[in-house]
């Protein structure tokens, strides 16, 4: 481009000295009245460059020079804003992957997402509202046929099933979908291709399976061939007849599905009536709005379709009217942790994505006061440049650049502590598959991009705004004295900021830690961590009553003789996984039973209590004795013996199971409680029978066995799953699992937020102590005439050390006394999130307290050390 302007500028002069020498001009004068016409080459090219934004290009380039010279000199400085930054930055940037994948990102290849919903239903039942987003096909059928606000209805249930044969089999994670399920997506097979709605038809639909990518990956080795082989799949062989696309899943936030099969396949294998009544709802059901219609239209569509398939179940069942119910269906997000089902994982993930948010805010405040105290070191160089011509928008611009700059190697490391400190935190709340690099997801990337553009101007402005004010005279003269009382103000009122909010972090970690504690040492009526649970799955095999239950005895037997298990019982119900319920009991002298409360069935063989560790209070437990034809007896929890015998001892007492013409069982025994559905919530009642007189009573044993171990439980998952594999016939199957498996996912809101609300606390009080630090240095240092004065004057160095200590304590209290008032008034909506945890709990607030206070006093006493060692002549002297 110059080399074209000075080709341009050089023909027109040419021109017009050509014009001058035609008139008898000598051609050296013809020249310099060609010059004088034109106006002047070096403006002319001023003007041009101006109009193309050259000068502009040069003049960043220039900026972005100065900017980078200047940073590297100070390599102190530079550091502690970069690694500022960009942990505030990070740690926003690795919540909002989170955040926006939970609640924001729509599903891979999912076509018009904006109108892809959900499908809740509503209902009142025993007085308490309900909403589910599971139903019955039959249910699905009646809500697609019964509505004309969708364009596309599907139906999905992901769940676990075996796949494979032998002792290789596991259960992995299978979409059964209805054929209509991919019409939702603009997604095409790598090979293959997907099922048809003729292979989805009632009652049993067609055997065949589309494999997940990554599946397909994993166990065929990507291989083209795999088309037409066969795959046990759940209770079925299926022909594999196509390849889903990479990172297509369906519309989940569990783990990517290895299989999809047809809805109707797999639901008659496990139930030959299921599309003829309403009693298994298993399916979720997705919709999606036709162009135009609102989404209230498209609620009060589906509500009159709900309510017309409720009164269609009630001509089957008995059930109340659809009026009298309330019943009504509403089109949700697609996303679930937006719906009314959402977890207290989502709320966690909101409230720590607002505690990233101050984390960040905290940084900032860091980093001006750091440019402030930088600006006001620079404020005679400033006047100097001013004096010598220059403009204060173009110095505002250059001071901005070196913001711009710092923010943008800000950036640069928040990335990668996103990348590499995050991938923990990602694992904790996404699926497996999601949890990849942050510099390949481009929302995140973004996202970062304009929080570090956001931090630049939000650090950059004041101080460089705050360089220029004052009188550039009195800078050129004062120097570092001049306006000292002024700039500490600003600098003072930025430190409180980040003292207020390190208080406010600091006491959110603080509750969350005592609610943690809380949770793990509440006692759940059962050892958890050296239990494992194996389950039996005949996968459609036909046993009889007396084959099944040898079969659980030979199951119980295998895993009691396995070296290191120190003791297996049989069980029918798992905590927090699945519960036998046989409704209330029935107690001569007491009415409405099942108003006190839940009641819930356990059976186990005589080592029930000594192989899951739940304590006999009183009484006894089971004993080989108690077998199907000896005398029925119970055993009840403590909650359960209070409630039905308030003034007795329950021991003794009778009661009934099932219905009121059952044999009475007398009660030997009282156990401690126990929680097994919820750990927080209303009260459960658990009782407890010998598996035999169960068996007697209600049937066929649960193949399914609790085994203790003397060590880890997981070193023993493997061994127990083959071993007792071996004693399954046919294609029958054993999985093995830990009972912490079970349990921990109900406390992993507490265990985040506790470890979040720590992790970012402490980040905050660290940046906070870093501004306490460079505050109180900066002022010794502008301070050291006052101190040379002071200490000439007879001042005690501890009199010094007491002021400069002072100083720095007062800041502390003051922000514990602001940030103590801002954690008080935000504790009524946190308090919800607690377990047995007051949101205003005093030690919390003294401990935090004290906490600031020791670093607030370890902050400021290099400073003040510093500041005892100022010698009176040298200061005054250089003043």
């Amino acid at each position: 481009m110059e080399r074209e302007l000075d080709d341009e500028l050089r023909f027109h002069m040419e021109r017009e000295t050509e014009k001058y020498v035609r008139a008898g001009i000598p051609r050296a004068q013809a020249e310099r009245r060609a010059r004088i016409a034109l106006g002047g080459v070096d403006r002319i090219k001023d003007d041009t460059r101006d109009a193309r934004g050259i000068a502009m290009i040069d003049t960043v380039r220039q900026d972005l020079h100065y900017a980078w010279r200047g940073l590297r000199s100070k390599p102190g400085f530079t550091t502690a804003v970069v690694l500022t930054l960009g942990l505030g930055i990070g740690a926003n940037t690795a919540m909002f992957g989170i955040v926006d994948r939970l609640l924001f990102r729509s599903p891979a290849y999912l076509v018009a997402p904006e109108r892809v919903h959900r499908v809740y239903v509503d209902y009142m039942w025993d007085g308490t509202e309900r909403t589910e987003r599971t139903i019955e096909y039959t249910r699905f059928v009646d809500l697609t046929q019964w509505t004309t606000s969708f364009d596309r209805t599907a139906a999905v249930a992901y769940r676990s099933l075996a796949v494979g044969t032998g002792e290789d089999v596991h259960e992995l994670p299978v979409a059964t979908a209805s054929a209509t399920f991919f019409d939702f997506f603009e997604a095409r097979p790598v090979l293959g291709r997907f099922f048809t709605p003729d292979e989805d038809r009632v009652p049993t639909g067609a055997p065949v399976v589309v494999l997940g990518y990554g599946f397909w990956q994993a166990r065929y080795g990507g291989r083209a061939d795999v088309l037409g082989k066969s795959l046990h799949v759940g209770n079925t062989i299926h022909t594999i007849i196509g390849v889903a696309p990479e990172g297509f899943v369906g519309i989940t936030d569990e783990r990517a599905p290895v299989a999809f099969v047809p809805i109707t396949s797999f639901a008659g294998s496990r139930n030959s009536r299921y599309f003829k009544n309403y009693n298994w709802g298993w399916l979720e059901m997705f919709a999606r709005r036709k162009p135009g219609v609102s989404v209230e239209t498209a609620n009060a569509d589906l509500s009159v379709a709900y309510r017309r398939s409720w009164e269609a179940q009630r001509a089957m069942d008995r059930l109340p009217t659809a009026t009298a119910a309330r019943a009504h269906a509403l089109a949700g997000p697609a996303q679930l942790e937006r719906g009314p089902e959402a977890g207290p994982d989502s709320k966690i993930v909101a409230w720590v994505m607002g505690v990233a948010l101050i984390v960040l805010l905290v940084a900032c405040a860091n980093v001006a006061n750091l440019l402030l105290g930088r600006a006001v070191s620079r404020r005679r160089e400033i006047a100097l440049r001013l004096a010598l011509g220059i403009t204060r928008q173009r110095l505002i611009q250059q001071l901005l650049t070196e913001s711009v700059l710092l923010a943008t190697l800000g950036g640069l490391a928040g990335l990668a502590a996103a990348q590499w400190g995050g991938r923990a935190l990602r694992a904790l709340f996404l699926r497996a598959e999601d949890v990849g690099a942050v510099v390949n997801d481009v929302r995140t990337l973004v996202f970062a991009g304009a929080v570090t553009l956001t931090v630049a101007m939000v650090t950059g402005v004041a101080p460089a705004l705050y360089a220029l004010r004052g009188d550039m005279a009195d800078s050129l003269k004062a120097g570092a004295r001049e306006g000292t009382y002024r700039r500490s103000r600003m600098r003072t009122a930025l430190l409180l900021f980040q003292g207020a909010f390190s208080v406010v972090l600091l006491v959110g970690a603080g509750l969350f830690v005592r609610s943690l504690s809380n949770v793990r040492a509440m006692r759940l009526g059962y050892d958890v961590e050296p239990v494992i649970y194996l389950e039996a799955d005949q996968r459609g095999m036909k046993f009889t009553r007396a084959e099944a239950n040898a079969l659980a005895e030979r199951l119980v037997e295998a895993a009691a003789t396995t070296p290191g298990v120190m003791s297996a019982s049989l069980t029918i119900s798992v905590p927090f996984w699945s519960n036998e319920g046989r409704g209330a009991p029935y107690v001569p002298g007491v009415d409405s039973v099942k108003k006190l409360g839940r009641f819930m069935l356990q059976a186990g063989s005589p080592s029930y209590f000594r192989t899951v560790g739940t304590r006999i209070v009183r009484g006894r437990g089971f004993t080989e004795a108690d077998r199907g034809g000896s005398a029925p007896i119970v055993v009840v929890s403590e909650a359960m013996a209070r409630a039905l015998w308030p003034n007795t001892d329950a021991i003794g007492q009778v009661m009934r199971v099932g219905s009121d013409t059952n044999p009475f069982m007398t009660v030997v025994g009282i156990a401690e409680d126990m929680r097994g559905r919820q750990i927080t919530g209303e009260r459960e009642f658990w009782y407890y029978l010998p598996i035999s007189q169960y068996i007697a009573r209600f049937g066929e044993a649960y193949p399914n066995v609790f085994a203790r171990v003397t060590g880890r439980a997981d070193d023993y998952v493997e061994v127990l799953r083959r071993r007792l594999q071996r004693e399954m016939p046919g294609v029958s199957y054993v999985t093995a699992r830990p009972l912490r498996t079970f349990v921990t996912p109900r406390q992993r809101s507490w265990e985040f937020g506790a470890t979040m609300f720590v992790a970012f606390g402490a980040l905050a009080l660290v940046l906070a102590a870093i501004g306490l630090y460079s505050v109180i240095a900066y002022a010794v240092a502008q301070r050291t005439h006052e101190l040379g004065v002071r200490i000439a004057l007879g001042a005690s160095l501890g009199d010094i050390m007491r002021m400069i200590l002072g100083q720095g304590v007062a800041f502390a209290v003051t922000g514990i006394v602001i940030g103590s008032v801002i954690a008080l008034w935000a504790g009524k909506w946190v308090e919800p999130l607690l377990f047995a945890q007051k949101a205003r709990d005093p030690t919390v607030y003294a401990g935090v307290a004290l906490v600031l206070i020791v670093v607030a006093i370890v902050a400021t006493l290099r400073p003040a050390v510093r500041a005892t060692r100022v010698d009176p002549t040298v200061a005054l002297r250089s003043e």
